[in-house]
């Protein structure tokens, strides 16, 4: 036995199986992901039980399992969807109690902007006090033009009503800016421009207003009646309804075409009814501009630290007690961070912008409050000891014949550094970039201190000077599964969101990494075939 274990070999299989042990773990988790975040958009068959106390149950089928610790009994978890009719968005249905199960072919589904999808029956379209009878091509036809009334809804409210009301805060802030210098001839001029242009915007503010009023009433004209699987009927304005499809006459193509559609949404569209329908675009984009501010952030200050660890600080008490204390850092809790973060970003390094360059607005803060700036910078301090340690080893990998042939040449130390010592060590760094940028993505509790937020009302970026707003607030992947997942108040309707949008940040991060990855590889290419 102890020749056994002198050779290795046991050790070597413990390894082995460690290792075997690890990658089946993540590989389970990401397919446990996958199978749950990318079934979410397939459309499931439409079934209706008719139970055997005369009750009828009718929506699409969610999952089917045994009724635990019962022998041989089965349920059924439908979504009925019409929230607004039965107050939920799933039942569970025991097969015992179901006396006949159909699929109606002419069940339809209807996606709505509110009170997530309604399940019945096309009874027509509503005209005054009577029902007209109505065709599925003819109400997709309706839908698809209320959907451009909607576009011109949304322009409205966002763009031409926005502009507006953005233009308007500039010059409420222009005019108090006047009014608290001394009174001049020049002071009275500008104040009266302002208020002439403050004139102008009020009269096309109610000119967009107007118009938003006959876009809402043209787009309440149209109802269609749909019976629900108790026998009542619904009316339902055709304005409201996103899609509409039929799961039971849908073959394979058509449900294809359908989860294309769904995912293309989910990623491009905002969210909608408490973040638990509609896209996560926001996020997604809040999530990306986040970790690209951290990068340019903690790479010059990390590598900066590193340089002069390495090649200026030598060997002495002073180095190594700051080494220790960078390493250190990577073990403090996040969550320190975030208050750090709020406490010296937000309120000390904000507030004293708010006070020298935004005294105008206050007390409402512009800088002296969260947004994505001081959630990045804060990440940035989180993350800088792996860009510090890679750093330094990157720079410990230079070739010394190379650094030792610079000097020959008669270069300065500092012209070594540049030209030949960093350009080689540039693979390390972008190996301690990508290890930050892997751990920023997935941070949550310093963001929730330091400006993220549930929804936020608009992006980082827009059309408005200077187009880059650092000091909003923003959403952020990760957050996203925490508020969907343990603070929506539709927890059913929840879950499958939590899956997809985990999904989405695993896949973030995976094409960040590998981005970075392939641009290391290939500097570290050339500077290798540069050195021969």
């Amino acid at each position: 036995m102890k020749k056994i274990l002198k050779t290795g070999t046991p050790y070597i299989w413990l390894t082995a199986c460690m290792l075997t042990i690890s990658l089946l773990m993540i590989g389970g988790l990401i397919l446990l992901i996958m199978v749950k975040g990318l079934g979410v958009f397939w459309p499931h068959e439409m079934v209706r039980f008719v139970l055997k106390d005369g009750s009828v149950v009718m929506g699409e089928i969610a999952k089917t399992e045994s009724i635990p610790h019962i022998k041989d009994t089965y349920r059924t978890k439908l979504k009925v969807g019409n929230r607004d009719a039965f107050g939920l968005d799933f039942q569970w249905v025991d097969h015992e109690a179901v006396a006949r199960r159909e699929y109606p072919p002419d069940a339809l589904a209807f996606e709505r902007r509110e009170w997530g999808n309604l399940y019945g029956f096309l009874k027509g379209l509503k005209v005054g006090e009577n029902t007209k009878p109505i065709s599925e091509q003819e109400l997709e036809s309706l839908i698809k033009e209320s959907y451009a009334l909607y576009k011109k809804i949304r322009h409205v409210e966002k763009r031409a009503i926005g502009n507006i009301n953005y233009a308007m805060e500039k010059n409420r802030l222009a005019l108090k800016r006047l009014q608290a210098l001394p009174p001049n001839a020049d002071s009275q001029a500008r104040m009266h421009d302002v208020q002439a242009d403050v004139s102008r915007l009020e009269s096309l503010y109610r000119t967009q207003e107007n118009l938003l009023a006959e876009l809402y009433q043209e787009a309440r004209k149209q109802e269609v009646v749909v019976t629900i699987s108790d026998g009542r009927e619904r009316t339902l304005p055709v304005f409201q309804i996103i899609r509409m499809y039929a799961p039971n006459k849908m073959g394979v193509f058509s449900k294809v075409g359908f989860y294309i559609s769904k995912f293309w949404e989910f990623v491009s569209a905002e969210p909608r009814e408490a973040n638990t329908e509609g896209g996560i675009f926001p996020a997604i984009f809040g999530t990306v501009m986040m970790v690209f501010i951290m990068s340019i952030a903690v790479v010059p200050l990390g590598v900066l630290t590193a340089v002069y660890l390495k090649e200026y600080a030598g060997d002495n008490i002073v180095s190594r007690l700051v080494r220790i204390s960078v390493s250190n850092l990577a073990g403090v809790p996040s969550i320190v961070f975030g208050v750090f973060g709020l406490g010296f970003f937000i309120y000390f390094i904000g507030g004293g912008i708010d006070n020298l360059f935004y005294s105008e607005s206050l007390p409402t803060p512009t800088f002296g409050t969260g947004g994505i700036l001081w959630a990045s910078l804060t990440l940035s301090l989180l993350t800088v000891p792996v860009v510090v340690v890679a750093t330094e080893e990157g720079l410990s990998s230079a070739s010394k014949s190379v650094r030792e042939g610079s000097y020959a040449l008669g270069a300065t130390k500092f012209e070594t550094l540049w030209r030949v010592v960093l350009p080689q060590a540039t693979p390390g760094i972008l190996t301690g970039t990508i290890l930050s940028m892997a751990r920023a993505v997935g941070e949550v509790a310093p963001l929730m201190i330091t400006g993220v937020v549930k929804l936020a009302p608009s992006l980082p970026l827009d059309s408005h000077y200077p187009f880059v707003h650092l000091e909003r607030k923003f959403m952020h992947l990760g957050f996203h599964i925490y508020d969907v997942g343990f603070q929506s108040p539709n927890v059913e309707a929840a879950v499958p969101m939590v899956y997809t949008t985990t999904l989405v940040l695993v896949f973030t991060v995976l094409t960040l990494n590998i981005s970075a990855i392939l641009l290391r590889n290939r500097l570290r290419k050339w500077y290798n075939s540069s050195a021969m």
